[in-house]
């Protein structure tokens, strides 16, 4: 495989820089005080730090830095220009979710942050510009007026979708770590070999991160690496050529997961942004299944579902496996929501 070693390269970063870094800051969250507690919606055991994310994040980094050392010719000239805007919009939402772990931010000045994330994304060309009909597949190009809101939506999603999924050990790192390696094979297929390194950082850092955060996690993600998670999977799915499709396939339960539980607290007369236990994977823990078997579950459908991407031809059939796998979901949250209640807190 051309870059083969490069490629090889950056993925070993990105992985010993996550190995080495994260129980460091495992340390210093418990010296800090910036820890997760058993209690309301987590059912952990012990005080656990908070700040595993800056593992991750560092590995990543690390890992982009190391990219752009090697030799890796491209005809995009605007790629430079997307690089930056992966790098500094995952540093600010680090840096946010830095602070959220340790002040406990209000919802409305998370958003806030997650919109300022955005808007980077946005003047760095990482836009959700142009996509394909799945019915004629022609190419739809759409004006700014319409791709910046929706890149704006996209990102803050995005971001929101994964902090929200990050509910037990290992479910978000894991679930990123899949789509980095789905969308890493897209790249290499699409002939964009220059951007396959920032996937593969990404699988690296991910990978390295769950030796300590799978169950029993020594170190949590935090909002820290939640935040940076979201931002680094809804921009790589733009900076892949456009691969919406293929993230809200591997993405597909947490999304419906999301729309479904602000519909359920709005239909309950609970706030939105309050956290409780109406999550589908904590649906599932309080009928009595494992941990690591939800998480196994997760990652499969995770990985069948972007599986599905790379082998499917046809957009049409993407999007009926997408309208199938979001069907699947909505059936199993509402036989859980009649039998296992999502308590508050």
């Amino acid at each position: 495989m051309p870059y083969g070693l490069e490629y090889a390269l950056v993925l070993a970063v990105g992985g010993v820089i996550a190995l080495i870094v994260t129980p460091l800051m495992g340390r210093l969250g418990v010296r800090l005080n910036i820890v997760a507690t058993p209690g309301g919606r987590r059912r952990h055991s012990g005080v656990v730090s908070r700040l595993g994310g800056v593992g991750l994040a560092l590995g990543f980094f690390g890992a982009l830095a190391v990219s752009r050392l090697v030799s890796i010719p491209t005809a995009d000239p605007n790629e430079t220009r997307r690089f930056w805007g992966l790098a500094i919009g995952g540093a600010l939402m680090a840096i946010v979710g830095l602070i959220d772990d340790r002040f406990e931010l209000p919802p409305g000045t998370e958003y806030l942050g997650y919109l300022l994330a955005a808007i980077v994304a946005t003047a760095s060309l990482i836009i959700l510009e142009r996509f394909n009909n799945p019915i004629t597949n022609a190419t739809v190009i759409l004006p700014a007026l319409l791709y910046v809101p929706l890149t704006l939506f996209w990102m803050t999603g995005m971001i929101v979708t994964v902090n929200w999924l990050d509910g037990l050990d290992g479910l978000a790192a894991g679930v990123s770590a899949i789509l980095a390696a789905i969308l890493a094979i897209h790249m290499i297929r699409s002939g964009q070999p220059s951007v396959v390194p920032q996937a593969l950082a990404l699988l690296g850092a991910a990978a390295g991160f769950l030796v300590y955060n799978a169950s029993p996690a020594r170190v949590h993600l935090g909002s820290n690496g939640a935040f940076f998670l979201g931002y680094v999977m809804a921009a790589l799915g733009l900076i892949g050529g456009g691969r919406v499709a293929t993230v809200l396939l591997v993405m597909g339960i947490p999304i419906v997961d999301v729309a479904w539980t602000i519909v359920d607290r709005w239909r309950h007369g609970a706030s939105p942004f309050r956290g409780d236990r109406r999550h589908l994977h904590f649906r599932l823990q309080d009928a009595g299944i494992s941990t690591h078997t939800i998480v196994f579950i997760y990652w499969a459908f995770c990985a069948i579902a972007g599986t599905l991407g790379l082998v499917l031809s046809s957009r049409l059939y993407k999007l009926v496996a997408l309208g199938l796998l979001a069907a699947i979901t909505v059936l199993l949250l509402l036989y859980l929501s009649r039998t296992h209640k999502g308590n508050d807190g």
